[in-house]
């Protein structure tokens, strides 16, 4: 199987790799908010064995002799892996039915705080705020994208089909999508960096990645999306605010966990030499590898091997075939 650059990298440099921890900020009968780390799923997928948020919060209950088959950690929504920030979870299964059927009347603000590269060409800069309107598209390894829309032709003998998708060759209503909209909101420009303020209308995996990439603005630290820097060893986005009307007593409740105060930081100051992502070099150490290989093989056969004529094949065939009647 194989691993991302930056997973082997926490794996290696990350001290609590595996190990993560939640931070209860609430609960009570009906749900719970936490706080959810980088690195750590929301919940199990199928053949995942990884520590989930929900594994965390059901071990803690399970100390605190509050679990019982009535009264578990169910799931409502997620956060990627590689996000951290506020989540919820409810409790029992009639609030789970309720929170997830009425989630978009029930939640009042969701708000996100990334870090994003700026676009190569400052003429292709997002304004102060506005709607990335783009439907999604995902690959063949479940990450979303959003589709190019061209027409041109594409030579299947050449290239995939889902590589034609990504790279604009095939019109997106030729492929399944789904709607998504994404609230945006500059905090800060910087040099090098902008810190956006997002919210979603619509809660797609990939969302925020998938949208900020299509204009140019990668996330910092995102591999996925082909990031140039990874300052923090981590992906720049962060859950920051959930705000919702309690499904059960009606209050109005706000929950709220910073980002790091390094990210803005990091945006005012700039990065006009950033180190190279793990990522980055890796494929750099392959492509120099795959050269050598090439030349290496090149030289084998200019140097190590004679050229055979069409006479002198003929007949090489008709000895071989002369020892095989005998």
């Amino acid at each position: 199987m194989n691993v991302k650059s930056s997973t082997q990298y926490k794996r290696e440099h990350k001290a609590d790799y595996g190990k993560e921890r939640i931070e209860i900020l609430y609960e009570d009968d009906y749900l719970c908010v936490i706080n959810k780390p980088t690195g750590m799923l929301s919940c199990p997928y199928p053949g995942s064995r990884a520590r989930t948020a929900q594994d965390a919060l059901e071990q803690i209950m399970r100390k605190k002799g509050t679990l019982n088959a009535n009264h578990k950690p169910l799931v409502v929504h997620r956060l990627d892996r590689d996000t951290s920030g506020v989540m919820m979870f409810a409790f029992t299964e009639s609030a789970q039915k309720i929170i997830m059927d009425t989630w978009h009347e029930m939640v009042t603000e969701r708000l996100y705080h990334a870090v994003a590269e700026n676009p190569k060409d400052a003429r292709d800069a997002l304004p102060d705020s506005g709607l990335i309107d783009e439907p999604l598209a995902f690959n063949a390894h479940n990450v979303g994208y959003v589709p190019k829309n061209g027409g041109k032709d594409f030579d299947s003998t050449k290239m995939s089909r889902s590589s034609a998708i990504e790279q604009g060759l095939l019109k997106a209503d030729k492929i399944k999508t789904v709607p998504a909209r994404t609230n945006f909101r500059v905090v800060a420009r910087g040099k090098t960096h902008t810190l956006f303020e997002l919210s979603l209308d619509t809660g797609k995996k990939n969302q925020i990645r998938a949208h900020l990439s299509s204009k140019g603005y990668p996330l910092a630290g995102d591999e996925n999306y082909r990031a140039r820097t990874d300052p923090f060893h981590r992906l720049a986005l962060h859950a920051r605010t959930l705000e919702f009307i309690h499904p059960f007593t009606e209050k109005k409740m706000m929950f709220q966990v910073p980002e790091p105060e390094e990210w803005l930081e990091y945006v005012k100051k700039g990065d006009e030499k950033p180190e190279t992502p793990v990522w980055m070099k890796d494929f750099a150490d392959a492509k120099r590898n795959k050269r050598r290989e090439s030349k290496s093989e090149s030289a084998r056969v200019v140097l190590g091997e004679k050229r055979v004529s069409a006479k002198e094949r003929a007949h090489s065939d008709f000895i071989s075939l002369g020892k095989k009647r005998r």
